[in-house]
């Protein structure tokens, strides 16, 4: 199930393209007055009215749009937050840390054929596998087979 996220374009992004459009009109304009005159100081008007007001307004656009998805990035990460924060702990124990309940209760053990580990029937690492037969309990004595850390099954077998 997906949150309701900002689906619109955030307005400073908006302001920010209109910006770096504005500037480089601006660039465009300031260029093509220079280029028709030939002398230096029939130059400086075009550069002082359009160029360098032009360059200023793309750097201010290029400054807003990376404020633009920063704030976008941060309410991305103010969501996420929140539902890890929404999804309470089962239980707390006497140390404040949440008690979680077991992964597998089952009392049955398998485990797989060339495999390190032993585990619970209704453990999710073997769940389905046909190739999972019952535990030689030979192997849990002699230390071949090592709990699965998922599960836990118990140390004792039948």
């Amino acid at each position: 199930m997906r949150t309701s996220r900002l689906r619109t374009v955030h307005p400073v992004l908006w302001a920010a393209w209109v910006v770096l459009a504005a500037g480089a009109v601006l660039c465009v304009v300031g260029w093509y007055g220079v280029s028709g005159e030939r002398f230096a100081e029939r130059q400086l008007p075009y550069l002082a009215s359009c160029t360098v007001p032009g360059a200023a307004l793309i750097v201010s656009g290029a400054v807003l749009l990376a404020h633009g998805r920063g704030s976008i990035a941060a309410a991305r990460v103010e969501e996420l937050y929140g539902l890890l924060v929404a999804a309470e702990p089962a239980e707390v124990d006497e140390t404040g840390q949440a008690a979680l309940a077991p992964l597998a209760v089952s009392g049955e053990l398998l485990m797989v054929p060339g495999g390190t580990l032993w585990h619970r029937a209704d453990c999710p690492l073997v769940t389905g596998k046909a190739e999972a037969v019952p535990v030689d309990s030979k192997l849990v004595a002699s230390g071949e087979l090592g709990p699965c850390p998922i599960c836990e099954p118990a140390e004792e077998t039948d």
